[in-house]
């Protein structure tokens, strides 16, 4: 039987556990998005997880709206991530990064003013984390046709980039209401062109991508990321089920290493309006390695993997507070709690401060 703590091949990357870390913003670099030294010591400490997930990086100015988040666009952002990637490895890890574009939660005062791009002209409900507190978002407008090229490029480009700063493979973002996610479902894609309307229009900037980034990299050391039952910044999609599994199977016939799927327990701690769960839909439509994601406890994580509906598990807030979770969890100890204030600061502490568990040996 398949156990959590097994060995995996995902794609060309040999995993020693099954315990990835989840992808996770945490607003540690700079103002220019540049990786910072404390980055470094963040990753290295949790470089016993199967695998790691990056925190989402931008691929473009365009592309990024979050402060002190990263990105992978400039010599100076591949610099700061080389020096993570290389304390990754000499700890004996395995990382890779998360392509980001965020569409229209991009604030245009990260982008000189400008407005920010989507799938339609749409408006994000809330409000845009900004420098200068949270402002309400802006109005996007449609990238036009001729405009997807460059943004098909700059992907790209970003996963040649990655590759540059030394990590072993990427993960495209399309998930959690970003841009991707934007074309992907019909509250947020009112195209009439080749990139709306039918399923397989609205999927056509995914599987664009998706093979952009594959012919740059190699599908052994690509994967992407999905929501397929969440609602994010007000992204959803009136019938969900079609979509996600026609968007896996053309991601399975690309041939991609790696599926993670993050959906929330449907158990009404969310909100109302959740669906079934679509995974074990995608489970049978994509035929690589797939990844679950959230709020997985041990015990429903050993049982999605010993069941066959999984064949690795990402955690996330576990990976803040116990940089050593795998050992943990192997062992049955005490989990750490994590101080949720301390989430997006841009300090030490409540980051790479967090210790690996120690037994007490007085008593």
């Amino acid at each position: 039987m398949t156990t959590l703590f097994d060995v995996i091949e995902v794609g060309a990357i040999a995993a020693p556990n099954r315990i990835f870390m989840a992808p996770m913003t945490r607003a540690r670099g700079t103002r220019e998005h540049v990786p910072t030294p404390m980055m470094a010591d963040y990753y290295a400490q949790r470089a016993s997880a199967g695998l790691i997930i990056s925190e989402a990086i931008g691929i473009s100015q365009q592309g990024l709206g979050w402060p002190y988040a990263t990105g992978l666009w400039s010599a100076e952002q591949i610099a700061g991530w080389r020096v993570v990637t290389d304390a990754v490895h000499a700890a004996g890890g395995r990382i890779i990064a998360q392509l980001w574009h965020m569409g229209r939660v991009v604030h245009p005062s990260f982008i000189d003013g400008a407005q920010p791009v989507s799938a339609s002209i749409t408006i994000a409900p809330g409000h845009a984390h900004t420098y200068t507190g949270k402002q309400a978002y802006t109005q996007a407008r449609a990238l036009s046709a001729d405009e997807i090229p460059a943004l098909i490029e700059d992907f790209r480009q970003a996963a040649r980039n990655a590759m540059e700063a030394g990590f072993d493979g990427v993960q495209i973002h399309a998930a959690n209401g970003y841009l991707i996610d934007q074309f992907l479902r019909d509250s947020g894609n009112f195209r009439d062109d080749a990139y709306g309307g039918s399923i397989d229009n609205r999927i056509r900037l995914l599987r664009e991508v998706t093979q952009a980034v594959v012919d740059t990299v190699g599908a052994e050391k690509t994967g992407v990321r999905l929501t397929p039952s969440s609602y994010d910044q007000g992204v959803r999609d009136s019938d969900p089920e079609p979509l996600f599994v026609r968007a896996a199977e053309t991601l399975s016939a690309i041939g991609i290493a790696h599926l993670e799927l993050r959906e929330p327990p449907l158990d009404g701690t969310f909100g109302a309006g959740e669906r079934p769960a679509i995974a074990p839909l995608i489970r049978n439509a994509f035929q690589g390695l797939l990844i679950l994601n959230s709020d997985y406890s041990l015990a429903r994580a050993k049982a999605k993997i010993e069941a066959g509906h999984a064949d690795a598990i990402a955690f996330g807030r576990a990976f803040i507070s116990n940089p050593d979770l795998p050992a943990r969890l192997l062992g049955a100890l005490p989990l750490a709690k994590d101080d949720t204030s301390k989430w997006f600061t841009q300090g030490l502490e409540g980051y790479a401060d967090y210790q690996a568990f120690t037994h007490d040996k007085s008593s």
